[in-house]
């Protein structure tokens, strides 16, 4: 479920499949049998829709594979793909025994990079997927963050915040990639240490139907007291009010929406006459480190001009 709205990825994609040195003669297509292909080993994508794949397989059958795959020629014998698998597996159901292809010489990580530039560009990863995907780049590559952002095409919080849902329990991941579960009602629950109680406050704001706004003030309140919802379920406490906030110009909506997305929690903007506030939700020690290493990065002056003050 990946994310819409980000840019850079044809480019991130571009440098990869273009920058290296390729003779006419080994970048012509040619025609491989689809059984000398094996899956690339570093595809982060884990699920395939079957209807749809019998849908491009139709159209193979009719069309043939306009587009090439890319693969790699193996040590031993045969070919392993790098871009492409929603082409070679509705190939193989529509039959064909040869595909197109265009061998190129990649390494390990060069070709993690690509398929995971090439889910997303498509948007075919849920936001999972994506991220396991990040951590594992990162892990068996020795990338840091910031190579990472600049490799996918994807700016550096987005990779953080990204990284951070894995913290979240299992279930939470699972309800996040079902959609039963929205992002803005997840991400205070990474406030949460204990899974256990992430999956408990998950569950009470899918059953009381809670507001992005109201997780937040769940969450909140299970800080203060991690028994807090047992209370509740007692008859001893209210469900937590939305706090209903004036309307504010479009500009402030949209500087607090831009910073939302940077730093992966809640933001918000007070105007004033005279001067104005930013507030910045967090939600514990580690959550506070996190903004302040983001703060001082230096990314923050290019996606948001400097507020009057603002308070944490």
């Amino acid at each position: 479920m990946a994310s819409k709205g980000h840019g850079g990825l044809g480019k991130g994609l571009g440098a990869l499949l273009k920058n290296r040195e390729i003779t006419p003669a080994k970048d012509q297509v040619q025609e491989i049998a689809a059984s000398e292909i094996q899956a690339n080993r570093y595809q982060p994508r884990q699920s395939f829709d079957e209807e749809a794949l019998e849908d491009l397989s139709e159209s193979i059958r009719q069309y043939g594979i306009l587009q090439p795959l890319i693969v790699r020629r193996l040590p031993g014998k045969g070919y392993e793909l790098i871009a492409g698998e929603r082409r070679l597996r509705a190939a193989r159901k529509a039959g064909l025994e040869k595909v197109p292809a265009l061998v190129r010489e990649y390494n390990d990580a060069e070709i993690s990079e690509i398929a995971l530039i090439e889910n997303i560009q498509r948007e075919n990863l849920n936001i999972i997927e994506e991220a396991e995907a990040y951590a594992f780049l990162m892990k068996n590559f020795r990338l840091t963050q910031e190579m990472l952002a600049k490799k996918v095409g994807r700016s550096r919080p987005h990779i953080a915040n990204s990284l951070r849902l894995l913290e979240l329990a299992e279930e939470i991941q699972d309800k996040l990639v079902a959609g039963d579960l929205l992002m803005g009602q997840a991400r205070p629950l990474l406030a949460l240490k204990d899974k256990a109680l992430q999956v408990k406050a998950a569950e009470h704001i899918l059953e009381a139907h809670l507001s992005s706004r109201q997780a937040e003030e769940l969450v909140r309140r299970l800080l203060d007291d991690p028994a807090y919802l047992d209370a509740r379920e007692s008859g001893a406490e209210a469900e937590p009010e939305e706090v209903q906030e004036a309307p504010q110009d479009v500009f402030y909506q949209d500087a607090a929406g831009r910073l939302n997305e940077y730093l992966g929690t809640k933001v918000r903007i007070r105007p004033g006459k005279k001067k104005s506030r930013i507030e910045i939700e967090f939600y514990s020690e580690d959550d506070l480190e996190r903004l302040l290493e983001l703060l001082s990065s230096g990314h923050a002056d290019r996606h948001a001009n400097p507020p009057n003050h603002f308070s944490v």
